[in-house]
Formats: structure tokens, C-alpha cells, sequence
């Protein structure tokens, strides 16, 4: 067995005093990958945020919420490919009430992530350099999606 060698920070309490919330629209234009860092950057600014939590909560069964590289758009492609193979429009699913893509999306769905959690500190996301936050749309069409932002935690 090998170790690795680690180190940590000191840790720091911060008081929970405040819970700012906001409902963020996105409008879709097909299934695929659409960046919400900006949208959750400023949110953070506006709520005067400095050190705590943001989370994500994505309010429908067909899209879904990640966090994946953003450097590379070829990564973001695999990964619509996998989900493609994972889920498959012909697999002779039951439920299509919607079309062929509805329920592939429900499958999609459940292997992502409807909601995410985001530290926030000193009033900056603490992603990795080449982190994003995206919204997955799964379905074939337009549609208007709903994400319930909130950051909980201490302001300034």
C-alpha cells in the first residue's frame, strides 16, 4: 500500500445567519450542456455572500445539474455520448407520452444530479480551475427550465 502525502488547512467556523434565495430561468434550446457558472457567480455577488454553501436545485425529471470540466468541449461531447449509449431513444421503453426522448431523459436524470452543493469562500464558488457548473438538458426540444438557487452561510 502506498501513501500519499497530504495537507490541510486550518479549519474555520462561520456563523450561518443568513439564507438568500432566488429562482434562476433557463431557457433551452436543445438537449446538450448549458454554463450556469456566471449566472451562480453573480448570484453569489448579489447575496453579498462570503463564506458558506451555495445550492442548486433543479426542479424537473428530465434535465439535470453537474459540475464537469470547461476547458475541453470534446469532454462535454463524450459525456452527451455516453448518456446517448446509457439511454438509448430505441431500448423499447414503456413511457414516451412525450416522445421518444422522454423517457431516456427520466433515466438520464437519475444518473446525474438534480441538485448540487457549492462552498463559497471568501465571497468566491471554490471550484478547481477547470470546473463549470452546468445545466443538462436531456430533451430533443426547447423548454424552460427552473433552478432554486440558495446560499447559506455568513455576508458581507
Amino acid at each position: 500500500m502506498t501513501s500519499a502525502k497530504s495537507s490541510r488547512s486550518a479549519p474555520s467556523s462561520v456563523t450561518a445567519a443568513s439564507i438568500v434565495s432566488s429562482l434562476l430561468t433557463v431557457q433551452t434550446s436543445k438537449a446538450g450542456f448549458v454554463d450556469l457558472t456566471a449566472e451562480i457567480v453573480k448570484f453569489v455577488r448579489e447575496a453579498r455572500a462570503r463564506d458558506g454553501t451555495v445550492l442548486l436545485f433543479i426542479r424537473h425529471t428530465s434535465a439535470s445539474l453537474t459540475i464537469q470540466e470547461n476547458a475541453d468541449p470534446s469532454v462535454l461531447a463524450d459525456l452527451t455520448t455516453t448518456l446517448e449509449r446509457l439511454a438509448p431513444e430505441d431500448a423499447g421503453w414503456s413511457h414516451d407520452a412525450e416522445g421518444p426522448d422522454d423517457m431516456p431523459a427520466h433515466v438520464k436524470t437519475m444518473l446525474t444530479a438534480t441538485s448540487l452543493h457549492i462552498p463559497v469562500l471568501g465571497g468566491e464558488l471554490a471550484l478547481g480551475t477547470w470546473q463549470a457548473i452546468y445545466l443538462i438538458e436531456h430533451r430533443a426540444r426547447p423548454h424552460q427550465r427552473e433552478v432554486v438557487l440558495q446560499f447559506c452561510g455568513a455576508t458581507a
